[in-house]
């Protein structure tokens, strides 16, 4: 396993470079899988303005304002963020030698941190952000109308997806994990580990449709381009999950593996995570590292499942968006064939489990199958009301 880019270095190059335990295994993951998704969905939204679906929108900016107090202000934030950033860095260097031993802690503590290099890059930041406005500064403000095309939001849209999926995948996993929130409130809600993938998708799919309707965009068309993104996005997602061995893994397997399985690695099949990220399990006899813990028994490796099958997903995606031409329709595949894979996969992965109608079922088996209902009522709704289209025009 490798927990951070630290061990994925030192195993693939034979480099052992400190600082790199900074960035986290599952963390860079996530971050791929956002700039892909984020790829795929401006190509998505450039093509179907090419077909005429999306068109570009004015909107209303006005120029050669002098720097406003709460400019300046963030200014000051952003410069003086960027100096706490050198200073840790530097710190780093010096210490590369402890620094191993508890990153986290240490990003987190006041060691390193200089208060006059933080308030003089602050400083400085802000005085480049005034001579900036200074110099762009019209003896009148104006109004102008400036065109927008829809994929130059995909910059916002992705900061927003990111910023409302992580509120809600904290939100759903509180409501999942709600005795140990009430416990450690501030622990949990800081922490990296809980992210419940469908409080972030949903919460993160609603705040996205509430910026597009606010810019004035049709919903169905940017709902179907954001389709195969969403899919890739979290099939890339998943890889971080098993390469840093997150817990998010399968239940026990001690099963002896398929002969039609017979030419993949064992792995494949079920695997004990050795160097999990989360410390689970029994020592490693001779491990000193922060991460010596491997699992007693192996587990089915459910999140290479996820990445396998998600993947053919995106393709499928991928390969019948240009036929379908009703709009929404595809954003309606796309939550069916979600539904179908993740009440599926629950069957075999660990997860906190409720009694409902005496079936033990997981969160995510609730609302799976609603997800499946929904593209299945969308399709019928959206077929329905293209056929009768015409009959009242």
């Amino acid at each position: 396993m490798y927990p951070s880019l630290y061990y994925l270095f030192a195993d693939l190059f034979g480099i052992h470079f400190a600082p790199l335990k900074i960035f986290q295994m599952f963390g860079c993951m996530v971050a791929v899988a956002y700039l892909t998704a984020s790829y795929i969905f401006s190509k998505e939204l450039k093509r179907k303005e090419k077909d005429g679906l999306l068109h570009p929108f004015t909107q209303k900016v006005k120029r050669g304002e002098k720097a406003s107090v709460a400019e300046l202000i963030e200014a000051f934030i952003i410069g003086a963020f960027g100096g706490l950033i050198i200073c840790k860095l530097i710190y780093i260097f010096q210490n590369q030698s402890t620094f191993g031993d508890d990153p986290q802690s240490l990003l987190l503590s006041r060691k390193g941190i200089n208060i006059f290099v933080v308030i003089a890059a602050g400083a400085i930041y802000t005085f480049l952000k005034y001579r900036d406005k200074e110099k762009h500064k019209l003896p009148e403000p104006e109004l102008v109308d400036e065109e927008v095309h829809p994929f130059q939001l995909t910059g916002n849209v992705t900061l927003l997806a990111a910023g409302a999926g992580l509120a809600g995948a904290k939100l759903f996993d509180g409501l999942e994990n709600y005795q140990e929130f009430f416990q450690h409130p501030i622990q949990s809600l800081l922490s990296f580990s809980g992210l419940t993938v469908y409080g972030g998708l949903i919460v993160g799919s609603i705040a996205i449709l509430y910026y597009i309707k606010k810019k004035g965009l049709p919903l169905l068309p940017v709902m179907d381009a954001a389709a195969p993104a969403m899919m890739i996005g979290y099939s890339i997602g998943r890889i971080g999950c098993q390469l840093s061995g997150d817990g998010d893994w399968g239940i026990a397997n001690s099963s002896p593996k398929p002969g039609w399985m017979s030419f993949l690695p064992d792995w494949m099949w079920a695997f004990n995570y050795p160097h999990n990220v989360i410390d689970k399990g029994v020592p490693i006899i001779g491990c000193a590292d922060i991460h010596c813990s491997v699992l007693e028994v192996p587990v089915f490796p459910t999140p290479f499942y996820e990445t396998f099958f998600c993947a053919i997903l995106f393709f499928i995606l991928w390969g019948i968006r240009k036929k379908i031409k009703i709009p929404g329709i595809l954003f309606c595949i796309y939550l069916m064939m979600n539904g179908v894979e993740r009440f599926f996969i629950e069957l075999i992965r660990v997860n906190i489990k409720y009694t409902i109608f005496g079936m033990q079922v997981t969160q995510a088996q609730i609302i799976a199958p609603l997800f499946f209902l929904l593209g299945l009522f969308g399709i019928y709704y959206f077929r329905k009301k293209a056929h009768e289209q015409p009959a009242t025009s």
